[in-house]
């Protein structure tokens, strides 16, 4: 059995739902995993808040068993509390070198995110482009939007309007599977 991380903040984690271990989108990615009778283990190392630097200081916790496949979903509350582009993408680019350091076989995947409409300008734009250019420049596979066809839409978003409930899960999982069935195979 191998292990796939998936680490990140409250939309990893599964925020709101009313069961994560069963609801959040890497207990949906287990399914479809057992569903093809791939010899795959999902860990969901999602922390809500967590920031690029509060990542990286707890990433060491995560990497105490072999990895296989890293997935790694940070960086939208770094926005959200004004930390600067430069830095947030500092933090992923140290995060990405730790896992590779470690193990430097392992497949990664990131997942770009969006900026909320209440952050106007070249910042918004600044921050975009971290994810684009560390996954093209560390050669990792790319989900550019991870909330794809779930953000704006109530019927999929937890009464907040920022975290996805279980039907917003659902329409992610079923999206992003063949990308991560992909880096499996």
């Amino acid at each position: 059995m191998q292990n796939i991380l998936f680490f990140g903040d409250s939309l990893t984690a599964g925020y709101g739902l009313r069961d994560h271990k069963t609801e959040s989108f890497p207990a949906l990615i287990q399914y479809k995993i057992a569903a093809e009778g791939l010899a795959y283990h999902c860990i969901n190392g999602g922390l809500s808040g967590d920031t690029t630097a509060g990542g990286l200081m707890r990433l060491e916790y995560w990497m105490n068993r072999p990895l296989h496949l890293f997935v790694l979903e940070l960086g939208i509350n770094d926005i959200i509390r004004g930390i600067s582009p430069q830095t947030t993408a500092k933090n992923l680019q140290a995060i990405i070198d730790k896992v590779k350091l470690k193990y430097p076989g392992i497949k990664l995947v990131m997942f770009g995110m969006e900026i909320p409409a209440f952050i106007p300008g070249a910042f918004a734009n600044d921050f975009k482009a971290i994810f684009r250019t560390l996954a093209d420049v560390n050669q990792i596979t790319f989900v550019p939007f991870y909330l794809d066809g779930v953000a704006g839409k109530a019927q999929f978003n937890l009464p907040d309007r920022l975290h996805p409930n279980a039907a917003g899960y659902k329409v992610m999982a079923d999206r992003i599977w063949p990308v991560l069935k992909n880096c499996l195979l």
